[in-house]
């Protein structure tokens, strides 16, 4: 499927509402959660489930939700999770991906890790504008939903303030290619967005399938 056409699928509000709810969890999501989250009918969460899956925007799989396994533990239900695949439509065409991995290979070959980074940096700054640094952690996951990161708190055992992680990374085409330069950007450029002197701080702390940094409150990282 063209990624026009899979797009298009998106259009249908309830549609668009079981991706988001399904994306949010970052995780295995079943019919009947995805239905009640989002306030339909398990029959039409179903259907609209798998036009997404057949779109190529969702993919889907079968467990068992119970946790429970052999006699008595009930028939595996149908999952969906987020497709791994990237879908992009550009009018007229255009090719940002390219141009930004011959500037990243230029970059990296000519070891400019460290101009790359002040750039990022000030980009970071300017973004965030007069604003002074982020106050705090529900304020951080505003400013990275803004720019596409998809947040989520994270709450660590025996701290109060917690973590935000990101469960997407805006550049992860370039990044899987070139992940030291463009993740030392990537954290620059939050550094300078969230600023450095406020109560958060970003720094790298990569985990498999999400972006490579953490925003953790000064205190739970002292």
């Amino acid at each position: 499927m063209e990624d026009i056409d899979a797009i298009a699928v998106l259009q249908d509000p309830v549609r668009r509402r079981l991706y988001e709810y399904v994306v949010a969890q970052g995780r295995e999501v079943g019919r009947n959660e995805a239905a009640e989250a989002t306030g339909v009918a398990r029959t039409l969460a179903a259907h609209h489930l798998d036009k997404l899956t057949g779109a190529g925007l969702l993919e889907s799989g079968s467990r068992r939700l119970s946790g429970r396994s052999g006699p008595g533990a009930g028939r595996p239900a149908k999952v969906y999770v987020r497709a791994r695949g990237e879908r992009s439509v550009s009018l007229p065409a255009r090719d940002y991906r390219t141009a930004a991995e011959l500037l990243a290979e230029a970059a990296e070959q000519a070891g400019l890790d460290a101009g790359l980074c002040a750039a990022a940096r000030r980009r970071g700054e300017a973004l965030r504008g007069p604003a002074g640094p982020c106050g705090g952690l529900d304020e951080a996951v505003e400013t990275l939903a803004a720019r596409g990161y998809e947040p989520y708190r994270e709450d660590v055992e025996g701290e109060a303030a917690g973590a935000v992680r990101m469960r997407n990374c805006p550049f992860h085409a370039v990044a899987e290619s070139f992940p030291p330069l463009v993740c030392g950007m990537n954290l620059a450029l939050l550094q300078g967005l969230l600023g450095t002197e406020g109560p958060v701080r970003a720094r790298m702390d990569a985990r498999p399938g999400e972006c490579c940094v953490v925003v953790e409150a000064v205190e739970a990282s002292a």
